[in-house]
Parts: C-alpha cells; sequence; structure tokens
C-alpha cells in the first residue's frame, strides 16, 4: 500500500443501527476536528442483516445531535472477506469480535480485529462492561447516553493510536 492511501476502520455491533453507527459518526467528526479526513476513512457494519439499509435507530440519531455529531450511514452487513479492505475492525462486544473472527480465517486479518474500548485509556480492569459497549437497543433513552460516552472515550483513544502508531510508523 501506498503512503497515500487511507487507514481504513470499520465499525461493528450486531445490527448496525445502534452502536457502530455511533462510532463511525464520532469517528468522523473527530477525524475532521484533526483535519484528517484524507488520512483516515471510517465505516461501519454489523455482523446480522436484519437492518441492511436502514438509517440508525432515532434514539441514537438523536444522542449523537444533541451532541453535535450527526450520523448519516445505512445499515451493511459485514461479510466473509470485508476485513481485507479495512486496516482495523472495532467490534462493540465480544461475541461480535467472535463473530468477526469466524468470518475472518487468515490470521494476519485476525489480528486487526479488536475490541473499540481497547483503546480507551481509563479503561479499567474492573470495567462493569468487561471492555464492551453494550448493546442500548431494548432500553431507553440514557442507555444511548452512556453508550455515547463509552464510545466517545474510545474513539479519542483509537484517533490517537492512529495518529501515533499508523500514521508516524510509515505504515502507510
Amino acid at each position: 500500500m501506498s503512503e497515500t492511501e487511507p487507514i481504513r476502520l470499520c465499525f461493528v455491533c450486531l445490527g448496525n443501527i445502534c452502536r457502530s453507527p455511533t462510532a463511525e459518526g464520532i469517528m468522523a467528526s473527530l477525524i475532521a476536528d484533526a483535519g484528517l479526513q484524507t488520512r483516515i476513512e471510517v465505516d461501519s457494519a454489523g455482523t446480522a442483516s436484519w437492518h441492511r439499509g436502514e438509517p440508525a435507530d432515532a434514539r441514537a440519531i438523536a444522542e449523537a445531535a444533541r451532541r453535535g455529531v450527526a450520523l448519516r450511514s445505512r445499515a451493511s452487513t459485514f461479510r466473509t472477506g470485508d476485513a481485507h479492505a479495512y486496516d482495523l475492525v472495532l467490534a462493540m462486544d465480544h461475541t461480535n469480535r467472535f463473530d468477526l473472527l469466524d468470518l475472518t480465517p487468515e490470521p494476519e486479518l485476525r489480528e486487526r480485529i479488536l475490541l473499540l474500548r481497547s483503546f480507551d485509556p481509563a479503561l479499567a480492569d474492573d470495567d462493569p462492561h468487561d471492555g464492551a459497549v453494550p448493546d442500548p437497543w431494548s432500553g431507553g433513552e440514557e442507555g444511548f447516553a452512556m453508550v455515547y460516552d463509552l464510545i466517545e472515550a474510545a474513539c479519542i483513544g483509537l484517533l490517537d493510536h492512529v495518529r501515533t502508531t499508523m500514521l508516524t510508523e510509515g505504515h502507510r
């Protein structure tokens, strides 16, 4: 890959209507604020296809809008072979990660599949969510606010990681 190709990130949850589009929107906003739109690209997908083509959940859209972030993506499904297209695939929870690993037999690509919250510098060993972003879908609006906070903290750490390791080490 040449140095002019952007770093590609994909955020993945189950249905691609709550957590992963929120992460995509937050990360896109952070990237724009940093002036790195030509260096880093973001995408999102789900491990299930139930919502393919649908916009994000209205509660996720409302929480992001309240914080000045637009969620514009439409749900898509992560499929076998999709990991080839990304430098990092960021799962929202352990089940999503295991499903992604099942879709990715190549060892070198499996190394790119990580939990998003592993990039949160404040993540504690006794985290009540076990390092995952819990799915807010079946809960109320307060769950979407909490999930937004978790994702934002992890995306800030992820952007720092991409800047300090992937963009500066000549990775690209």
